[in-house]
């Protein structure tokens, strides 16, 4: 039986109440970042028993062609393929357009961006972001260089990066955007949903996710030739008769990871809804606390609010970002220190980062100071307001909390 509710443990009233100082969890069962949202068990019962009658399991099932197409209707894109993952999504899309030499990409995103092109025998050549922890478009165009073969940008935290002045930055350069939409699914730029932008948008479906299959990948595109490449090399190359078009491999998505994504299409608005009103609840909790900065999206912007994400600034805080994770972690609460080193300090990338003396101080700072907490729709409200008290707690004792020196 899962523990879903907090020990019945005294108010907290001294910091010896901390778990952190030796007293018990606040939660029995941890409370995790972007925990799963899941549909409705009948809805989803209905599919699975569907695809078991039918014994059609994978190979471009009913289901994933279901998908596809009301993923092309929800994004208003004209192209969805879907794989097994992101990481093969994106390395197929490198290889369908025939990418060569260096990608430029943020040194704040996940780490598995920079590893697939390595791995597929390209350089990653990390570069800094901006005010808005996205891919800062001057510093995208001074990366440029002769052996740029394409740019990925990063929609972080489910805002839609500067998509016009790095779309003007790479037309100026004749070199491919691609987007790594992994958080964003959902999010408008302008009239649209993000997926129609640059020459492809890759999105991750895995659990964690705004809108996930379990595990999954897509890739949405306006390039109906693209498109139709990433079908046969998402299939080891075959063409709808069978015959080998072109290198491929297995990244197909099964009807049992399609059924769950059809589940969670059911109900994205209602998840959506649940998400910003647990976002609301941090904003309320945390209002006018000196120190903890709420990423907030722009009022105009329609965000799917499932990353709840913060910055610490130390001096108005009291205790650095590190240290305020120690408290929570000990409590239960598994916040999420985001993307904690850059990708320029990760081997194998530092060691040649180091040698060319680059410094990317936005990054850096953000590696240092930024906290993601429990959210999206799956996190309960009576948590939020545990969580909000606790980090006020911690700020109002941060000198009793400080680590032992020496």
């Amino acid at each position: 039986m899962t523990d879903t509710a907090p020990h019945k443990r005294k108010a907290l009233q001294t910091p010896a109440d901390l778990a952190l100082l030796g007293a018990p969890p606040l939660f029995a069962v941890p409370r995790h970042v972007n925990r799963p949202h899941v549909p409705d068990k009948a809805a989803f019962d209905a599919r699975i028993n569907a695809a078991w009658e039918r014994r059609w399991f994978t190979n471009d099932g009913p289901l994933v062609k279901e998908l596809e197409q009301r993923l092309c209707e929800y994004l208003d894109v004209p192209h969805c393929v879907l794989m097994s993952n992101a990481t093969a999504a994106l390395d197929l899309t490198m290889k369908a357009l025939g990418v060569k030499g260096e990608v430029i990409l943020p040194a704040y995103t996940f780490i598995s961006t920079a590893n697939i092109l390595h791995i597929a025998g390209l350089t990653p050549v990390f570069c800094d972001v901006d005010a808005s922890m996205a891919l800062d478009p001057a510093a995208c165009a001074a990366r440029i260089g002769p052996r740029t073969g394409a740019v990925v940008a990063t929609h972080v935290w489910g805002s839609p990066c500067d998509i016009d002045a790095l779309q003007e930055v790479c037309d100026a350069h004749d070199i491919p955007l691609l987007f790594d939409a992994a958080h964003a699914f959902g999010a408008r730029h302008k009239a649209h949903r993000l997926g129609r932008f640059g020459r492809a948008e890759v999105f991750s479906l895995h659990a964690t996710k705004a809108f996930h299959t379990c595990e999954g990948g897509l890739v949405t595109t306006c390039d109906s030739t693209l498109a139709k490449t990433l079908r046969r090399m998402r299939n080891f190359g075959f063409d709808p008769m069978g015959a080998v078009e072109c290198a491929g491999l297995n990244a197909k998505m099964s009807e049992m990871h399609a059924a769950m994504g059809l589940g969670n299409l059911d109900q994205i608005d209602a998840t959506r809804a649940l998400a910003q009103d647990v976002h609301r609840a941090y904003a309320r909790g945390l209002a006018d606390l000196p120190g903890f900065i709420l990423k907030l999206p722009p009022a105009a912007e329609e965000n799917n609010h499932h990353y709840v994400v913060g910055r610490i600034n130390a001096a108005e805080f009291g205790m650095d970002r590190d240290r305020l994770h120690a408290v929570l972690v000990a409590e239960n609460v598994l916040a999420r220190r985001y993307f904690r080193p850059g990708g320029h300090r990760c081997p194998p990338y530092i060691a040649l980062t180091k040698a060319a003396g680059l410094e990317l101080p936005q990054t850096d700072a953000l590696c240092n100071d930024v906290l993601v907490l429990p959210g999206g729709a799956a996190a309960d409200p009576a948590d939020v307001a545990l969580i909000c008290a606790l980090i006020r707690f911690a700020h109002d004792n941060a000198a009793a909390i400080a680590p032992p020196q020496g």
